[in-house]
Order: C-alpha cells, then structure tokens, then sequence
C-alpha cells in the first residue's frame, strides 16, 4: 500500500485545492473519531485520506470504470452517476494505491450513500465527510454534537437530512441509504 506522502501526491494531482483540503480535513477528523470510539487510528486515516479520491472525476469516466470492474449500475446510479464516485474510489484505492485491506476499500466506497449494518469504520468515514471542519450548513453543529454522543444516533440524523434535500431537489432516493437509515431504526427497538 502507499504511503501517505504517496497518497496526497496523487490526490494534490487529481483534486482541486478545496477538494483537497476537505479530504485532509476528512482524515483529521477521522483520526479523533477513531479515538474517540477505540477504532485503529492509521485505517481511519488513509480511509478519510483517500475517501474522495475521485470525486472530480467525470462522470462518464466513473461509470466507464465502475462498468469495467462489474459493478451493478441500477437506475437511481446511473441517471446520479456522482453517487459512484465512492465506488470509483475504493476501485482506484485498491488498484493505483493498492489498499489491501477490505473496510478501508468498504468506507470509501459507502461514504456517500451508506448501507445497512456499517461497520466502525464505515461509520466513521461517512460521519467524518459529513462534519469535517470546512464543512457549513444549516443544522452540522447539531450533527457534530451527536457524532459526539453516539455514532448511530449521528448517522441516523445524517441519514434523514441527506434523504430530506434530495426530496428537496426532487431527485431519487437511492435505496442503500434508506436501508441504512432503516437499518438503524430498526435494531434500536
């Protein structure tokens, strides 16, 4: 696997500064979760590190790579194809970076939509991209204060506000990120 100094090399070349920056600030922030909750300090930040990946990517160009490594594209995926940008990275994480180690490969590529029952570091990525520092929008105090007190509890907030603007924007709901939510619900009664 890179190293770290590897890993910023590539992302430096292939992200924006802004993008860039968000991802150091994602790897932070993983790091003191990782802390906080008795997860491995080093997976959690290569998976913060390298959760974005390829997230500038164009979209034809994630599809393309997504299709060359057999992966199932449904119809909420395709018409979103920004949502496989996590896949895509997981994909370049294994194959440029050779990342190895399957939760890692796992957060990155269900740091987006998320699924049903995440593991810690699954959990700890999705939650580290959503409250990272650069991050600023209406209720993210309220979402880093949960993360705080317990990580399904910040999830499930996490999951409902995501679910929220896309019906805002009217587009589709993808179904891993309401089995997600579901999910969580569901094992708290």
């Amino acid at each position: 696997m890179w190293n770290e100094e590897q890993m910023k090399c590539y992302l430096k070349e292939n992200l924006s500064e802004e993008r860039y920056n968000h991802s150091l600030g994602v790897m932070n922030t993983a790091e003191k979760l990782a802390e906080m909750y008795s997860a491995d300090r080093t997976r959690s930040r290569v998976a913060g590190l390298i959760h974005d990946c390829a997230k500038e990517m164009d979209k034809k160009e994630i599809l393309k790579l997504c299709k060359k490594n057999h992966i199932e594209i449904d119809y909420v995926l395709e018409a979103n194809p920004g949502l496989l940008h996590g896949v895509a990275g997981a994909i370049i994480a294994r194959d440029v970076m050779k990342v190895e180690d399957e939760d890692i490969l796992r957060a990155i590529q269900y740091h987006t939509t998320g699924k049903k029952a995440m593991s810690l570091l699954e959990k700890i990525i999705y939650l580290a991209d959503y409250i990272e520092p650069s991050r600023d929008f209406k209720g993210v105090e309220e979402l880093r204060d949960a993360t705080i007190r317990n990580l399904d509890e910040a999830l499930l907030l996490s999951f409902d506000k995501t679910i929220e603007v896309v019906i805002r924007r009217g587009d589709l709901i993808y179904q891993k990120t309401v089995d997600a939510r579901n999910y969580i619900i569901s094992n708290k009664r």
